[in-house]
C-alpha cells in the first residue's frame, strides 16, 4: 500500500533507530534527561525563544500552551477550521476552561483587521479575548502557508489590544522551507509556540512547547497535571535531535511529489487549493464521486487516502513515500477521477 493519509505514518529510519538505541538517558519528571535537555536548548535556540518543553503529543503541546495564556474562563480567538477547536477534542474547555470563538473558516487566507474586529475587551460582564491562534501550515486550509506579512499583521493586532498570539506550528518546518523564513523571523512574533517531530520530520513521537523561561517553568506543572511527564524519554528526544539534523531540508522533496499529484489531479477539477506544501486538498463537490467512494476505490488500487469530510479528501506526502511510489499514487487515483 501507498499510505497518502497524512506525513504521521512516516516510520524511524535506520540512522533514526541507531540515535535512539545509543541516546543518552535520566529521570525527565527530575529534570535530568540530558538528550531531553539537549533537543529542548536546541529548538528553542532555532526558534529565537528563551526555552523548551518536550511533550508526547502535539495535542498536548497545543494545550499547554494556551493554558499558559488563556485564563480559565477567558478567551481564545482562532479560526473555524483550527487544529486547536476542531481535532483535539475540546481540550481547550475541557482542560483549560478556555472559551474559544472562531472567524470563518479560509486556511491560510486569514485577514487581520476580521481578528481585529473581534476582540472583546474586558467589562461589562462579556469574556475577554486573552489570545490569537494561528496554525502554519494550516492543515485543513491545504497545507497552506500564511505569509509573514499577515503574520506580522497580526502581531501587531495582539500587541494593539494586549493579547498573546500562539502558533500551532505543527507542520512549520515546511512553512520554513517552502517560503524561505528564518525560524527565527517566526519565532520573534509568537508569544508561545508548539512545533511537532513526529510529523514531515519523521520522528516516532513528540512535540515541543516554547516560550520565555517563565512561561516553560510554569508549563512544565501544567504537563505534569495532565499526564505528560515522562522518565527516560531521551530515546524519543534522539529521535527527534536526528530528525532536526538530517530531515528539514528534504522537506523540499515532499513538496516536489506533492505538486506531481497535484498536477495529476487538476484536470479533474478536483485541487480544492493551490498546492504549497505537502497537503493535497480535494474538492469532490463537482466530481460524480464523493469523498469515501474515491478512498474505497483508492485503497483497491493500493493507496491510502484520507477522508475528511462528505466530499473532502487529502493526500498527504512524507519521507516513506518515494518519488515512484507517488507516480503510482497519482495513475490511479487520475484514473478513477477519470472514469
Amino acid at each position: 500500500m501507498i499510505d497518502l493519509r497524512s506525513d504521521t505514518v512516516t516510520r524511524p529510519t535506520v540512522g533514526m533507530r541507531e540515535a535512539m538505541a545509543t541516546a543518552e538517558v535520566g529521570d525527565d519528571v527530575y529534570g535530568e534527561d540530558p538528550t531531553v535537555a539537549a533537543l529542548e536548548a536546541e529548538v528553542a535556540a532555532r526558534f529565537g525563544h528563551e526555552a523548551a518543553l518536550f511533550a508526547p503529543s502535539g495535542s498536548m503541546a497545543n494545550q499547554i500552551a494556551l493554558q499558559l495564556v488563556v485564563p480559565p474562563g477567558e478567551e481564545l480567538l482562532c479560526d473555524a477550521d483550527a487544529h486547536v477547536v476542531t481535532y483535539e477534542i475540546g481540550a481547550a474547555a475541557a482542560y483549560g476552561g478556555i472559551s474559544s470563538r472562531t472567524w470563518p473558516a479560509v486556511g491560510a487566507q486569514l485577514d487581520p483587521d476580521v481578528v481585529a474586529g473581534m476582540v472583546r475587551p474586558d467589562g461589562y460582564f462579556a469574556v475577554p479575548t486573552r489570545a490569537i491562534a494561528v496554525e502554519q501550515t494550516h492543515n485543513r486550509g491545504g497545507g497552506g502557508v500564511i505569509p509573514l506579512a499577515t503574520l506580522r499583521e497580526l502581531r501587531r493586532v495582539a500587541d494593539e489590544h494586549a493579547l498573546a498570539l500562539h502558533c500551532d506550528g505543527a507542520r512549520i518546518w515546511h512553512a520554513h522551507v517552502a517560503d524561505g523564513v528564518p525560524l527565527a523571523d517566526y519565532g520573534a512574533l509568537f508569544d508561545t509556540m508548539s512545533v511537532c517531530l513526529s510529523k514531515g520530520l519523521g520522528a516516532p513521537v513528540g512535540s515541543l512547547v516554547l516560550g520565555s523561561a517563565e512561561k516553560i517553568d510554569r508549563a512544565r506543572w501544567v504537563r505534569k497535571r495532565m499526564g505528560g511527564g515522562m522518565r527516560q524519554v531521551g530515546i524519543l528526544a534522539a529521535a527527534g535531535r536526528y530528525a532536526l539534523a538530517h530531515h528539514v531540508e528534504r522537506l523540499a522533496e515532499d513538496h516536489a511529489k506533492a505538486a506531481r499529484l497535484a498536477e495529476a489531479v487538476a484536470p479533474y477539477g478536483v485541487l480544492a487549493t493551490p498546492v504549497r506544501t505537502n497537503i493535497v486538498p480535494l474538492d469532490l463537490t463537482k466530481h460524480p464521486l464523493d469523498a469515501k467512494a474515491l478512498a474505497t476505490a483508492a485503497r483497491a488500487a493500493g493507496v491510502l487516502i484520507s477522508v475528511l469530510g462528505p466530499r473532502t479528501a487529502r493526500l498527504v506526502t512524507h519521507l516513506d513515500v518515494s518519488e515512484a511510489a507517488v507516480d503510482r499514487a497519482a495513475e490511479a487515483i487520475a484514473g478513477i477521477l477519470r472514469a
